[in-house]
C-alpha cells in the first residue's frame, strides 16, 4: 500500500510557487502565525513532504486548528487564512452552498 511507503519529496511547491523543502518550513519554535506560514505548512502537508501528525507534533497545533487551515485553503486560497476576514470568507462560502 502507498500509505505504507515512507518515500517522500525532497521538496513540494509552496503557497507562491517557490520550491518549498524541510529547511524552508517555519520553525518548530514559531508562535506567530502569519498567513504565509500557515499556507507552507499546508503546502508541506498537502505534497507529502510531512505528515499531519509530524507537523501536530513539530508545531504543537491540534488537529482541529490545522484542518481549519486546510478548509480555509481549500475554499478560499492564501486570503481565507487571514484572522481578520475569516468570518467573511466562512459567509461566503455557505451562501456559495447553497446556490
Amino acid at each position: 500500500m502507498i500509505e505504507n511507503q515512507d518515500i517522500r519529496p525532497a521538496q513540494v511547491i509552496g503557497p507562491l510557487g517557490e520550491p518549498l523543502t524541510l529547511e524552508d518550513l517555519p520553525s518548530p519554535k514559531t508562535k506567530r502565525w502569519v498567513v504565509r506560514r500557515k499556507a507552507e505548512v499546508v503546502a508541506a502537508v498537502n505534497g507529502g513532504l510531512l505528515t499531519i501528525d509530524e507537523v501536530l507534533e513539530r508545531y504543537s497545533l491540534t488537529l482541529e486548528e490545522f484542518a481549519s487551515w486546510q478548509r480555509a485553503v481549500d475554499r478560499s486560497g492564501m486570503a481565507g487564512l487571514r484572522v481578520t476576514r475569516i468570518q467573511h470568507y466562512r459567509d461566503l462560502y455557505e451562501r456559495q452552498l447553497k446556490y
